[in-house]
């Protein structure tokens, strides 16, 4: 390459440094160190490849980029402390909060006995306990979910648990924040944690409004300095609510007026948000205890957190588990999940994300599927808030078309971000994570995996009416696209690994 050239020829030939040698030369050996760091941290070989290839070939930007967004020492140092921390602290909270397995393991025995291998899976990877007896309610619009959210805040008699990455300071967020204040002032504990990269420009006088009301607003990450603070990375993108212990939600929707819809040229807000009323909201409230005290140093692992709750037999049977992802992890666990979900499909798969950036395994498991005359449907925005994600999950749509999967675009003039799968009518996930590298490795997320058909038929349903708003892709309209449309989708895909 003429720069590394030109580098070589000053060293061995010349043997003349002026400013300008000495600062190339300085970037070469820049490159040479974070090319041997990127070895070292081993990596997988298509972020290896990737962030190479952008040093080699523009190394100033590659230098600086790398320094961003690449590196992993500041998640080795400082999640590793976060693992160790929920391991000491909350180790024995379930061990006095564990249900009896035998009936949930014997429902799905006889209801879905093909789908045991998952609930071992997610035990083993990341001690993910079932939890039984649950109700559930699934919300798809913006409206209604957050007036479920107020009804439930109003009737809080203990403590409000909120965790978000987006909680905007607008006319939606306002009316969120009117009834926590309200029940802080009655005595109700609140307590909030919401991201600093998601919030970067929220306002202090919004978050002094909760303190100074008695509300513990904590903010995950602060970005001080974003252009060149790594926390740009490993950003908190859980969505959760827990009421006295009690009830939950868990799902895409952040806090804001935008998720309502009719806002800057979104029609439609489609999203998708699940309520948990029983043994589920422990498991959710167990995952915000943990984060919570990581930031605090706050232990709140006694039963006042956990209440008992009781059951009728009648009481719905909605097997869970909720299964958190991030940096903190050992395992790629919601990723790992979503192969496993795949590969154990027996009829059909839907599967509705905002950005379609799988990894090899995760593709090859999707177009596998289908080859094997698997119903697999995917639906994604016709419109994106990302142009580069865009660019990228478009560049998958020929092969999987090619495979025998049904692509959809939803309605340009709206936005679906919500976050499902549903395998066979039996099994579904709902959650934070797209379906994308940031979001199986980088980003903190929360994901509720539920063995009930009901449940999975109602998901079902809900995806067959976004496909009336969604136009199918075909590979007559691959073949239509321009070559720099190509290219560009080419670049995207290229470079992925690193968005």
């Amino acid at each position: 390459m003429p720069f590394f050239g030109r580098i070589y020829e000053l060293i061995f030939i010349n043997k003349q440094f002026g400013p300008g040698e000495v600062i190339a030369l300085f970037i070469a050996l820049s490159v040479i160190m974070i090319s041997i760091v990127i070895f070292y941290e081993n990596q997988r070989p298509e972020k290896t490849i990737a962030w190479l290839l952008i040093l080699f070939v523009f190394p100033l930007l590659g230098f600086i980029l790398y320094l961003i967004f690449g590196h992993k020492f500041r998640k080795i140092k400082k999640y590793k402390k976060k693992k160790l921390l929920s391991i000491k602290e909350f180790k024995t909270v379930f061990e006095r909060e564990r249900i009896n397995f035998v009936e949930p393991l014997e429902y799905i025995e006889k209801n879905i006995p093909d789908k045991k291998k998952l609930i071992t899976l997610l035990h083993n990877m990341e001690d993910s306990q079932l939890s039984y007896r649950n109700s559930t309610e699934i919300f798809t619009d913006g409206k209604n979910t957050f007036d479920d959210f107020v009804a439930e805040i109003n009737k809080a008699e203990s403590h409000i648990h909120m965790e978000f990455y987006i909680f905007r300071d607008d006319e939606t967020g306002k009316r969120i924040q009117r009834h926590l204040i309200k029940k802080a002032q009655e005595g109700i504990e609140v307590r909030i944690i919401y991201d600093g990269m998601g919030n970067i420009q929220i306002s202090k006088d919004f978050i002094n409004e909760f303190t100074k009301n008695g509300i513990q607003a904590i903010c995950f990450s602060p970005v001080i300095f974003p252009i060149i603070n790594n926390r740009i990375n490993y950003r908190n993108h859980r969505k959760i609510l827990v009421i006295d212990g009690k009830i939950a939600y868990i799902g895409g929707f952040n806090i804001g007026k935008e998720y309502e819809g009719n806002y800057e040229g979104i029609k439609v807000w489609r999203d998708t948000h699940l309520k948990i009323s029983g043994e589920g909201a422990k498991h959710l409230q167990n995952v915000f205890i943990d984060d919570w005290y990581y930031l605090t140093n706050e232990s709140l692992k006694n039963e006042k957190y956990f209440p008992v709750i009781y059951h009728s037999e009648e009481s719905e049977k909605a097997v869970m588990q909720i299964v958190k992802g991030g940096p903190d992890s050992e395992w790629e666990s919601i990723m790992q999940m979503y192969f496993a979900m795949v590969s154990t499909a027996r009829k059909n798969i839907f599967i509705t994300t905002p950005y379609f950036v799988p990894n090899e395994s995760l593709l090859m498991a999707i177009t596998n599927a289908a080859l094997s005359g698997i119903d697999v449907r995917i639906l994604i925005p016709g419109k994106s808030d990302y142009v580069i994600m865009t660019l990228a999950s478009s560049s998958y749509i020929k092969e999987l078309l090619e495979a025998g999967v049904r692509v959809f675009e939803y309605d340009k003039e709206s936005f679906v971000h919500a976050k499902t799968i549903v395998i066979d009518g039996e099994v579904s996930s709902v959650g934070t994570a797209n379906l994308d590298v940031r979001s199986f490795s980088m980003n903190f997320e929360i994901n509720a995996f539920i063995y009930n058909k009901k449940l999975a038929q109602e998901l079902e349903k809900a995806f067959y009416c976004d496909l009336e708003s969604a136009k199918e892709i075909t590979l007559e309209d691959i073949e239509r696209k321009k070559i720099p449309r190509i290219l560009l989708e080419s670049w995207a895909k290229l470079f992925s690994p690193l968005l």
